[in-house]
């Protein structure tokens, strides 16, 4: 019986070790990398269609099927959904929903939504985010699906869909509504579209109502390390075994997303939020964006040198005081409060403007931001209720 499993177990773990080589080789593939970054051509729901967006939940008449233009002449299918405020208050059901875009974004605030990679703007958990920002934030929504996603020309990238994401706000521009009324929210992938636009507006003195990150990432590159596939098994890890192969496939690296370093850009509030629980990104990528935000108000953060065995006492002493400056110093910027069997607010405000970091105990990856709690957080964050 031993002498037949030993075999047997050699034979399939070899089998795993070579599709596991495969697939870390196909990453280093440009057109394979772009698939799996994005995963575009998973277009759930299945044969949507896009003109019917009552099969999918949303009321009569509430929400307009759209075509935006791109400078690059890419064509984004994209969906309006109007405020329930607004939906609610007129007499009867629209016959030409279209026609009341203007007024809406006049009278409501409205939330450019950017979703994640997979799916298309019809899939069940993004639908759930439009009916709770229209109802519970009384926001317009205004959904886009990338180039390349759902029924939208092109083929992703990291500059097209920044692209995509400035064609939006221009559309809402364009159709009447006015800078500080957008408030910016990006899921995930999502969130490196967000920030890419944040950054481009803040260069050019534009302000939006504010940035929300729901469940980001740092990098792209931080993702491969930290990802681990079903939440168990790190992706990367074997590589570590392999002198060099890890810095060899993050330089491999196409869309590289670096929120990260796109931080010192982005000006005006900002609210991170990530599940504790979420097995796609680690919530260690938002406490590392929320200290991107805050490291330029604290004291430099001390390095120790590769040997700790070559530290002297003195060099020991001195590191552990510039660690307790660092520390008292973020204690005193930093107010961090406790929300009972939801989660944790960290808070800062600089130069006038708020950044927090949302951290809560559940909502995984997909569904933090549909929570009563994170909704809230979002309202009295950015002055969404009591209007």
């Amino acid at each position: 019986m031993a002498q037949g499993f030993f075999p047997v177990a050699r034979r399939v773990f070899t089998v795993m070790g070579a599709l596991y080589g495969a697939a870390i080789v196909l990453l280093t593939i440009p057109y394979f990398q772009t698939h799996t970054v994005f995963l575009h051509a998973v277009k759930i729901p299945w044969f949507s269609n896009y003109e019917m967006p009552e099969r999918y939940g949303l009321a009569p008449n509430k929400t307009i099927n759209l075509r935006i233009s791109t400078t690059d002449n890419e064509s984004l299918g994209a969906w309006f959904v109007i405020s329930d405020p607004y939906y609610h208050a007129l007499p009867t059901i629209p016959s030409q929903p279209a026609d009341h875009i203007p007024a809406a974004l006049k009278n409501h605030p409205t939330i450019l939504f950017f979703h994640g990679n997979a799916g298309t703007r019809a899939f069940k958990a993004r639908i759930q985010h439009y009916t709770a920002f229209s109802s519970r934030l009384s926001a317009n929504v205004l959904a886009i699906d990338y180039r390349g996603f759902g029924d939208s020309t092109g083929t992703p990238t990291e500059t097209g869909l920044a692209r995509d994401a400035r064609a939006a706000w221009n559309w809402l521009i364009q159709n009447g509504a006015t800078a500080n009324q957008i408030l910016i929210i990006g899921h995930s992938l999502g969130t490196g579209v967000s920030a890419l636009l944040a950054a481009e507006l803040s260069d050019e003195a534009i302000s939006p109502r504010g940035v929300v990150l729901l469940s980001p990432f740092s990098s792209i590159s931080k993702v491969l390390e930290t990802y681990s596939i079903l939440g168990v098994l790190p992706l990367m890890k074997p590589l570590a075994m392999i002198p060099w192969a890890s810095t060899l496939v993050k330089h491999a690296v196409v869309h590289t997303f670096a929120t990260d370093t796109l931080v010192p850009r982005i000006k005006g509030p900002v609210l991170i939020a990530h599940a504790e629980n979420d097995w796609d990104i680690p919530y260690s990528h938002s406490e590392a964006l929320f200290s991107t935000f805050l490291d330029p108000l604290l004291p430099p953060a001390p390095s120790l040198p590769s040997n700790l065995a070559s530290l002297t006492e003195l060099q020991w002493s001195e590191f552990s005081a510039q660690l307790t400056t660092r520390t008292d110093a973020r204690g005193k910027i930093v107010t961090t409060v406790e929300l009972h069997n939801f989660g944790t607010m960290h808070e800062f405000t600089e130069s006038g403007r708020k950044v927090v970091f949302l951290q809560t105990l559940a909502g995984g990856h997909d569904y933090l931001g549909v929570q009563e709690g994170v909704q809230d957080v979002i309202g009295r964050t950015f002055g969404l209720f009591g209007r």
